[in-house]
């Protein structure tokens, strides 16, 4: 067997260095993010939390809105609305979950798509489809990938890539996505049979189910890139991702770690995504 000794994919470092390569543009544009988050998820205050902190680096004017659980439906879409003709605010998240009675699909179709830096809505969802000429606002977690696997120059096109999970968040988003760019992709899910016989194909492997160790080293081939976007937490309280990390890393050439990969990929992807909406949105003014 072939030991590969390559540095994990740092989404730390090339987090950081995104964010502080947008300064000069969001100094000129001014731009505004506000964030609605109603009830209190602790995962959901901790990504509002990163969220914010990516935003006082990069010099963003960061706005939270936090509604109570008891909000109501149509409270919410009149907060949204009212967020949709505020042309001060250049772009807007509702962070998901939701309370169970709320209609996801309903609020997210309520956002204005110019204002969407969390890339949820139909309309920009269905021009990722177009080509990566129209990856104009793109879900952040599948833009954070792309960016990392362009930093490392990990060669895409021509490539079989293997997609474990298929939420309109990430797997659906990021098979398209590397389908604009030329690799042949399988996307896996649930419902799959003989997951294996799938993930021993891939060149590159993108795992984003929330199921910890549902990858293991006998179900990869040597020299694989892996990017793992599972975010678990262990009975004691530390993160790990879906993947089998210490043994899977002695065989691929490159690996995400969690956390520490994708996650902060995330968070500059929505900085990327917030400055774009403002560059938009300050031209058609």
């Amino acid at each position: 067997m072939i030991y590969y000794h390559h540095d994990p994919l740092d989404g730390k470092a090339l987090s950081a260095e995104l964010i502080d390569s947008l300064k000069s543009e969001i100094e000129a544009l001014k731009p505004k993010l506000v964030v609605i988050q109603v009830g209190d998820n602790p995962a959901s205050a901790s990504y509002v939390r990163n969220k914010q902190v990516a935003c006082e680096r990069a010099g963003v004017n960061f706005v939270k809105i936090h509604l109570n659980d008891s909000t109501t439906q149509n409270e919410l879409l009149a907060q949204v609305e009212q967020l949709n003709q505020d042309d001060s605010v250049t772009g807007f998240i509702v962070q998901l979950p939701l309370p169970s009675h709320i209609e996801v699909p309903l609020i997210i179709r309520a956002i204005d798509p110019k204002k969407d830096v969390d890339g949820f809505h139909a309309y920009n969802l269905g021009k990722m489809f177009l080509s990566p000429d129209f990856e104009d606002l793109p879900p952040a977690t599948p833009l954070g990938i792309v960016k990392l696997l362009d930093h490392y120059d990990i060669q895409i096109q021509g490539r079989e890539v293997v997609v474990v999970g298929h939420s309109n968040h990430v797997g659906k988003p990021i098979s398209t996505m590397l389908l604009n760019r030329n690799a042949t992709v399988t996307t896996c899910h649930i419902y799959t049979s003989d997951l294996a016989s799938h993930t021993r194909r891939a060149d590159i492997l993108i795992v984003a189910v929330g199921k910890p160790n549902l990858i293991t080293a006998d179900m990869v081939k040597d020299g694989v890139v892996v990017v793992d976007v599972g975010i678990n937490r262990r009975e004691d309280g530390s993160l790990c991702g879906d993947v089998d990390f210490e043994n899977v890393s002695k065989k691929a050439s490159y690996i995400s770690p969690v956390p520490g990969g994708v996650g902060p990929m995330t968070v500059a992807a929505l900085m990327v995504n917030t400055v774009h909406a403002a560059k938009r949105m300050r031209q058609n003014s």
